[in-house]
């Protein structure tokens, strides 16, 4: 059984959208990144960069302990490669994967996740015009890539549909909260429109942790501590004893 501690984001929904193609079982453990579960203790054994989702697969292949996996782009792999299928075994096709899920994690990503950082604070902190624009623009440029991508290909990794495409869709659904027009990139569209048919990529984007907060409800107080969790973090200390020679 796969436990997935999850918040549902894009990073979230990667690997629910996977489970969910799979059809394999898969239980949910809300980590509520607004309160501040990736940072406990218990998490960081699993997910020692303090960022959900994480795994723990309690029946790995080998037949051994559990195993915790963290990243999304690691989990999404783990479990293509032990379920054996939308990760292709042939060395030129699961090269072009890997690509792509290196791709997505370096760049589509954090690109996209700070176009919409710089884009939902205003001007709270000041005159972000100059990273809006920075960030916007990147996130077009990787629009681009992925049209250009898929001028002549079905799927970005080729004729089979992959974790390439499971990784990279869901920072793709917010393009008008991103500042994009999709009408420039028609081959992305249609790649886009094909996936979101797709009941098992509907399911995946469904899955919740639990109902919904109202944000607004919240005191001020809360509403500080949640912001001083969520940015701007520096070095966590690491703990005395630890191993200084070898």
């Amino acid at each position: 059984m796969i436990h997935l501690h999850y918040w549902p984001t894009p990073n979230g929904k990667k690997v629910t959208i996977l489970l969910e193609e799979l059809g394999i079982p898969y239980t949910i453990v809300p980590c509520n990144i607004g309160k501040g579960d990736q940072f406990k203790d218990e998490f960081l054994k699993i997910g020692p960069n303090n960022r959900m989702p994480a795994i723990v697969d309690d029946a790995p292949a080998d037949g051994g302990a559990p195993i915790a996996v963290f990243e999304s782009g690691a989990i999404m792999m783990y479990i293509a490669d032990k379920e054996e299928r939308f990760y292709p075994p042939e060395l030129r096709k699961r090269t072009e994967v890997n690509q792509w899920v290196f791709w997505q994690m370096a760049n589509q990503g954090p690109k996209s996740g700070e176009c919409g950082h710089f884009r939902r604070l205003g001007d709270r902190q000041g005159d972000q015009s100059y990273a809006v624009r920075r960030f916007t623009d990147e996130v077009n440029r990787l629009y681009g890539v992925l049209n250009n991508r898929l001028y002549d290909r079905r799927y970005i990794a080729g004729d089979e549909y992959t974790i390439a495409d499971m990784i990279s869709y869901p920072w793709t659904v917010n393009w008008q909260g991103q500042g994009q027009d999709i009408s420039e990139f028609k081959y992305f569209k249609r790649w886009l429109d094909e996936l979101s048919a797709r009941p098992a990529v509907q399911r995946g984007l469904a899955v919740s942790a639990g109902p919904p907060e109202d944000l607004d409800s919240l005191p001020q107080e809360e509403k500080d501590r949640r912001a001083k969790l969520l940015y701007n973090h520096r070095a966590r200390p690491a703990p005395e004893g630890g191993l200084l020679t070898l």
